[in-house]
């Protein structure tokens, strides 16, 4: 397929759906040192991008302070971070005060589990806490799993010309039903 990006939208914050995280696994914040965790699981998780040492500092900054507020873990029984996801800030004029679901990732190990959907719930929950009201992510069409995931999770697709739309016809078949429908009439009235 070929890899074209998407962005998608979540226009509240509000009926965040909420997943049980199966035991051992529990959800953690971002404690300073944590940097190399989140390195190797973008590695392992990340098929399409290169995360060279310096690649948290660009994306993050250095204030360990407000990535403790924004980035998550997912750990492991032995308290091992095997997956992660961030509540960031939107970028650019036109996401200013949204919130952005940003470097969503899981040990291929262990994907397939449902373990992405309680990372979810509790990263759309931290953005509703630290006032966003909304939120949006980006992905690409060669990720129909994650996409999957955020559709299920409320947020729908941003189509904003006909690239976006082109984008998205490529990869509505590998969508699930249930989860496209309320994104489908949206992209039937663009077509």
């Amino acid at each position: 397929m070929e890899r074209l990006d998407v962005v998608m939208v979540r226009n509240t914050l509000d009926n965040i759906p909420q997943f049980a995280l199966p035991a051992p696994y529990a959800v953690r914040w971002y404690r300073p040192g944590n940097e190399a965790a989140w390195r190797r699981i973008q590695t392992a998780a990340d098929k399409f991008n290169t995360f060279p040492p310096e690649k948290f500092a660009q994306q993050f900054g250095t204030d360990p302070a407000t990535v403790a507020q924004r980035m998550c873990f997912l750990c492991d029984g032995r308290n091992r971070e095997v997956g992660t996801m961030t509540a960031w800030f939107g970028e650019a004029a036109e996401w200013e005060g949204w919130g952005r679901v940003h470097w969503v990732a899981v040990v291929p190990e262990l994907q397939g589990l449902g373990l992405s959907k309680p990372l979810m719930a509790a990263t759309l929950t931290r953005l509703a806490e630290l006032g966003h009201t909304r939120a949006y992510l980006t992905t690409a069409t060669v990720r129909p799993t994650a996409i999957n995931l955020y559709l299920k999770c409320g947020f729908l697709p941003h189509i904003r010309d006909a690239a976006d739309l082109r984008a998205w016809q490529l990869v509505r078949s590998k969508l699930r039903p249930e989860y496209w429908q309320p994104a489908l009439k949206q992209v039937a009235e663009l077509e």
